[in-house]
């Protein structure tokens, strides 16, 4: 994680922006804070943050629709604050493209721990890949992935990738034609302090697909071996 990273907090509820400001600010981390998605997505889409938290649950602009839109944009990752009865909407954000989320009530010790983790990931990860080959391109036919500027390319046509899905795509694609089971996906994609059952992975991958079909609708180079996992098609 890079020193100072800037952490933007959107929440209606001014004692959650308080005092979850205050624990990130302890830990070194820069705090911007938003009182509703509107104001936020004003405010990130002139200044980008290296992480955004967002409530689901806000008027004007909720924490999903703000995600729709900041993913137009900008691959920042995002983590949802949800209550625990919300499962529907905690799925649903990780289709959209969220990266973790976080049920009411929590510590915010978790919170702390969660944005370390998810800042962690968007960092280059230690023990995945050598740094030869974490600092190159890596192309597979018509797939391009520049870890360093974590940019990605589909015969030469840009895919904006949010980190989670980038990090699923590397390790598929690092080795075609080998099957990369759920925990393995999980284990190159999120920090161990992150749980995550199987269909977040499955909702990742769906929605790496529908991108990459955005872009070529004959797109099918992600197998799904169904009860054993995924595997990047060999050319």
């Amino acid at each position: 994680m890079k020193e100072k990273s800037t952490i933007a907090l959107v929440d209606d509820e001014r004692n959650i922006l308080s005092t979850l400001r205050t624990a990130l600010e302890a830990e070194g981390f820069k705090v911007r804070t938003y009182g509703d998605g509107s104001e936020a997505l004003l405010a990130l889409t002139e200044e980008p943050a290296d992480l955004g938290i967002f409530d689901i649950k806000m008027p004007k602009m909720d924490g999903m629709e703000l995600l729709r839109r900041m993913r137009q944009i900008s691959d920042m990752p995002v983590i949802f604050l949800t209550s625990k009865d919300e499962e529907i909407d905690q799925l649903f954000g990780l289709k959209m493209g969220a990266d973790d989320y976080i049920p009411k009530p929590f510590s915010l010790r978790l919170v702390v721990e969660r944005a370390k983790a998810v800042l962690r990931r968007a960092a280059p990860k230690d023990g995945q890949v050598t740094p030869s080959e974490a600092a190159r391109m890596l192309e597979r036919g018509k797939l391009k992935l520049d870890p360093e500027r974590h940019t990605c390319h589909w015969d030469n046509k840009g895919v904006t990738l949010t980190v989670t899905e980038f990090l699923i795509l590397q390790a598929l694609a690092t080795r075609p034609g080998v099957v990369k089971t759920r925990d393995a996906l999980m284990d190159a994609a999120y920090d161990d302090q992150v749980y995550v059952d199987d269909r977040t992975i499955d909702s990742h991958i769906k929605r790496l697909r529908k991108k990459f079909k955005v872009v070529d609708d004959d797109f099918d180079v992600i197998e799904t071996l169904y009860g054993v996992g995924y595997r990047f098609k060999e050319a």
